[in-house]
């Protein structure tokens, strides 16, 4: 079994932080460099998929749904998934507030601070989990559904669905580093459990002093 994490293009909200003031999260579009990582990154995709059927789970939003059309891969299935969509911001944002809230997020924790009339790390976590419980059923005991998944998410999502799936703490996750646009992860099932293909750029030690990451769950 086989599930490939796979970040969205760079899109608008990428490199001008102020489009989050004026348009809604969800509709923000890839920039053409975001159109062109996306096409770029069908060969590698498919490489990874193999001959094999495979089912398709998108985050609902403009930019994630565009990166998996350009991706020009086959498919079995594809769902439009909500709960591997990006933390919810809150609506349109003010962008004093927006500057405001990034300093407080960042000195009380990605994990636990929730964005006014939007979501904590913590929330995200939890429909992760619903995701993931769902997921693992339908690959250990559904033989009709394909045993190797794409997953086209958001940074933040991808991180939290892998710190779920293999019970890193909450000090680890914080010290981890996005993946980049178009950037993948593979977790391969070896039928003991799940192992990253390789880990995540740390920005800093986490404190409880994990460094390394754990390669099963």
């Amino acid at each position: 079994m086989r599930i490939i994490l796979l970040r969205h293009g760079q899109s608008l909200g990428n490199v001008d932080e102020l489009a989050y003031c004026r348009i809604p999260d969800h509709a923000l579009p890839l920039t053409e460099l975001g159109e062109q990582q996306a096409r770029a990154a069908g060969a590698t995709i498919k490489e990874l998929i193999g001959e094999g059927p495979v089912a398709a789970y998108v985050s609902p939003y403009k930019r994630t749904r565009r990166t998996f059309e350009l991706l020009g891969i086959s498919t079995e299935r594809v769902v439009t998934e909500p709960r591997v969509r990006e933390q919810d911001w809150g609506n349109l944002q003010d962008p004093v507030q927006q500057e405001m809230l990034k300093h407080q997020r960042h000195a009380f924790g990605h994990f636990f601070f929730r964005l006014p009339n939007g979501e904590s790390g913590a929330d995200v976590d939890d429909r992760l989990a619903a995701f993931l419980d769902g997921l693992e059923v339908r690959l250990l005991k559904d033989d009709q559904h394909p045993k190797t998944v794409l997953v086209v998410s958001h940074g933040l999502t991808i991180r939290l669905l892998c710190r779920r799936l293999f019970g890193w703490s909450i000090d680890l996750f914080e010290s981890l580093s996005n993946v980049d646009t178009c950037e993948n992860r593979v977790l391969d099932h070896d039928g003991t459990g799940w192992k990253l293909d390789r880990p995540f750029d740390q920005w800093r030690d986490s404190p409880d002093g994990t460094v390394q990451l754990p390669e099963v769950r």
